[in-house]
C-alpha cells in the first residue's frame, strides 16, 4: 500500500479541499495553533501563493519524488514561543500543509508491527493518543492568554450583568409603562459609571421635565428646538449606580411611588433618595423620606441613615423626622414638644440611665429584675466605653451614690422592723440587699467603691441588729460584705488600713455566721473567689492585727468546718511571715553593678 501511494500522481488541492477529517480518524491542526496566523494553502504550482516555510521546494528541484516527500515530512525546528509536540505531529502538519495527503483518502491498513518505524499512515491512526481529541471537533491550539486580555473580558462579563439587571428592571414594568419605550421616546439618555459601564434608555422628554427641575433645566424648549433630529442624545456620566439611575428614572412614570418603593430595602432606598435629591426629584426625595421614616431597619443601617440625610442637607423636606429615630439633638421646638409628651426622659442620656435603674431598683419580678439588672449594667459599660473610658461616663458618681444611700435607708428601716418582730416587710430585707450588691458592682467596674466601703464599715447599727433577724433573710446582706472583701482582695478597691480594719471589725463575724447560709442558698456563689478575697484583706493589716484575727478564725474553723470559710492559705502567709522568715537568716541585697559607661559621640 506505501508503494502504490508513492506511485500514484498528487491530486491537487485547493483551500476548499481542506475541510475537517472525520471525528472517527483523525483531526487536524492549521499552522495558526501553532502560534502564527492562518494562511489559505493551494497547490505548491500556484503562483499567488505566499512562501512557507513549511512549503516543497522549488519544481526544478533535482530530487526524486520519494526524496521530497522525504523532505517535506522533516518540517524546520519550531519557532521559540510554539510549544513542542511530537515529531509524528509535526510530520502529519507538514505533510498536509505541502498538499501530500487527501483527506478523502481510505482509511489506513492495520499496522504492521514488524515495522522499525511507523508509516504517515501510522501516525494518522494514532494521532489520538498524541493529542486527545475535544467534544467540539476539529479546533486550532490556542496561543496561551496575555494577561491584559483577561480585563476586557471581566469588563465585558460586568457589561452584561448590567444589561441582564437592566433588562429585569424594564421587564419588571406594569402593563402600558413607557419606560425604555423606543417608538414613543424622543430621548436617548445614555448612563455611565465611573468605571466604564454604560446603558443607554429610551425614555420621554415631557416626562423628565416634569418630574425633575434637573432635567427641566437642562432640557428646555430653546434646547430642544435646537436638536433637528429626534431622538435626542443626552449623557449623564460618572454615575456611583447605573442601576440605581436607571431605577430613579423609571420611578417617573409610576403612579404610586410608595408603593413600588415598598419592595425594596434600605440600602436601595438610600441610593434612589441619593439620585433624587441629585436630580431634584422632589416626588422621589419625598417618598423616599416617608419610607425611612416608617420602614424598620437594622441596628447597622442607623449609621448610614443620618449620614446621607446630613449630607444632603433635607431638612425642609421632612428629613428631621426621619432623623429623630437616630438621634436625639434636635431643634429646640421639638425638645419642648418632647418635652410636653415624654417628660424629662428626652432631657439627656444621664435622666434616662437613672430613671431606667430606678425602675430596676423597685421591681416586683425577681426574674424580670435579674434580666433588666443585665441589661442596665451593659448599657451602662457601653456608653462608659464609647466616651473614651471616662470615669462614670455620662452617669456622674454623685447620681450612683444617691441610689445606693436610698437602697441603704430603706435596708436599714426593715431591718429595724424585722428585729421589732415586725415580719410584714421582712422580705425587702433580701431585696434592698440585692439592690446594694448590685449597685456596688457598678461603683467596683467604674472604680469609684471606695466611698462605699467607708460607708458601709460604719453601719455598726446594723451590725447589731443582724443577730436579730432570722438568717434566711438577712445573708443577703453578707454577699454585700463578701463583694467588699473580693474586691479589697484582688486591689479593686484602695482604702486606708482604718477603713479596712472598721470594715473586718464590724462585719467580719456577721460574714461568719451568715457563710453556711450563703454556701447553701446561693446558686453560682464561687466561694474559693470570697475566701481568697477574705484572707488578702487579713493580709493587708499590720502583723499583730493579722495574728489577732487569723487565731480567732482558727479556733471557729475547728468548731463549724464547712459553715465557716476556709482560710488556710492566709494563715500560712502569716505564720510565715510573723515565725519563719524572721528567724532565717537575711538575705543580703543584691547591689547594682555598673558595668560601662557609653558617651554618644
Amino acid at each position: 500500500m506505501a508503494a502504490s501511494s508513492r506511485s500514484r500522481p498528487l491530486p491537487k488541492l485547493s483551500p476548499s479541499h481542506l475541510v475537517p477529517l472525520d471525528l472517527s480518524t483523525s483531526w487536524c491542526c492549521t499552522p495558526h495553533g501553532l502560534g502564527g496566523h492562518a494562511h489559505s494553502h493551494s497547490h505548491p504550482s500556484s503562483p499567488a501563493r505566499a512562501a512557507d516555510p513549511m512549503d516543497p521546494p522549488p519544481a526544478g528541484s533535482s530530487s526524486s519524488s520519494s526524496a521530497s516527500a522525504s523532505a517535506y515530512a522533516t518540517p524546520p525546528p519550531p519557532p521559540s514561543y510554539a510549544p513542542s509536540y511530537p515529531s509524528s505531529y509535526t510530520k502529519f502538519n507538514s505533510a498536509l500543509n505541502a498538499g501530500l495527503l487527501n483527506p478523502m483518502s481510505p482509511p489506513p491498513l492495520p499496522l504492521d508491527k514488524t515495522r522499525s518505524s511507523p508509516t504517515l499512515f501510522d501516525m494518522m491512526a494514532n494521532e489520538q493518543d498524541y493529542h486527545p481529541r475535544t467534544a467540539a471537533g476539529v479546533h486550532s491550539i490556542p496561543a496561551p492568554p496575555q494577561p491584559h486580555q483577561l480585563q476586557p473580558a471581566r469588563s465585558m462579563d460586568r457589561q452584561m450583568l448590567l444589561q441582564d439587571r437592566i433588562a429585569d428592571l424594564i421587564g419588571s414594568c406594569s402593563p402600558g409603562n413607557q419606560f425604555n419605550d423606543a417608538d414613543s421616546s424622543d430621548v436617548r439618555l445614555t448612563l455611565t459609571s465611573k468605571d466604564g459601564l454604560s446603558v443607554t434608555l429610551c425614555v420621554h422628554r415631557h416626562i423628565l421635565v416634569a418630574h425633575s427641575r434637573f432635567f427641566a433645566a437642562k432640557l428646555s424648549d430653546r434646547w430642544s428646538k435646537q436638536q433637528r433630529t429626534l431622538p435626542h442624545i443626552v449623557e449623564i456620566s460618572d454615575c456611583d449606580d447605573v442601576e440605581v439611575y436607571a431605577e430613579t428614572l423609571r420611578l417617573m412614570y409610576c403612579k404610586d411611588l410608595r408603593r413600588r418603593l415598598m419592595r425594596e430595602d434600605v440600602n436601595k432606598v438610600l441610593g434612589i433618595l441619593k439620585v433624587s435629591a441629585a436630580i431634584v426629584f422632589d416626588a422621589g426625595v419625598l417618598s423616599c423620606l416617608e419610607y425611612l421614616e416608617a420602614a424598620p431597619w437594622a441596628e447597622d443601617d442607623d449609621e448610614k441613615v443620618a449620614a446621607l440625610l446630613t449630607q444632603l442637607h433635607l431638612e425642609n423636606s421632612g428629613a428631621g423626622e426621619v432623623l429623630k429615630r437616630v438621634s436625639l439633638e434636635l431643634a429646640p421646638s421639638a425638645l419642648v414638644e418632647e418635652a410636653e409628651v415624654g417628660g424629662s426622659c428626652s432631657g439627656g442620656g444621664e435622666e434616662v440611665l437613672l430613671r431606667l435603674l430606678q425602675v430596676v431598683l423597685e421591681g416586683k419580678d425577681e426574674k424580670a429584675r435579674r434580666e433588666m439588672k443585665g441589661l442596665v449594667s451593659k448599657m451602662l459599660r457601653e456608653n462608659s466605653t464609647s466616651r473614651g473610658g471616662a470615669i462614670g461616663g455620662d452617669l456622674r458618681k454623685e447620681s450612683l451614690y444617691s441610689a445606693c444611700n436610698g437602697c441603704l435607708s430603706l435596708l436599714r428601716e426593715q431591718f429595724v422592723r424585722a428585729a421589732g418582730a415586725d415580719q410584714s416587710e421582712v422580705s425587702q430585707i433580701a431585696r434592698q440587699a440585692d439592690n446594694l450588691h448590685w449597685m456596688l458592682d457598678i461603683l467596683v467596674e467604674r472604680q469609684i467603691a471606695e466611698e462605699f466601703l467607708r460607708t458601709w464599715a460604719m453601719q455598726t447599727e446594723l451590725a447589731e441588729m443582724h443577730r436579730k433577724v432570722p438568717a434566711i433573710h438577712r445573708y443577703e446582706v453578707s454577699r454585700v460584705t463578701a463583694r467588699l472583701f473580693v474586691g479589697v482582695g484582688k486591689g479593686q478597691i484602695l482604702v486606708s488600713k482604718e477603713a479596712r480594719c472598721q470594715l473586718l471589725s464590724t462585719w467580719l463575724e456577721p460574714f461568719y455566721e451568715d457563710f453556711g447560709w450563703m454556701r447553701r442558698a446561693c446558686k453560682g456563689l464561687d466561694r474559693h473567689l470570697i475566701e481568697d478575697g477574705l484572707a488578702n484583706t487579713i493580709l493587708t493589716l499590720p502583723l499583730a492585727t493579722q495574728q489577732e484575727i487569723l487565731l480567732a478564725w482558727f479556733n471557729r474553723f475547728l468548731n463549724s468546718g464547712e459553715d465557716c470559710p476556709n482560710i488556710q492559705r492566709g494563715f500560712e502567709v502569716w505564720w510565715r511571715r510573723a515565725f519563719w522568715k524572721r528567724n532565717a537568716e537575711p538575705e543580703q541585697p543584691t547591689r547594682l553593678r555598673i558595668t560601662a559607661i557609653c558617651e554618644n559621640s
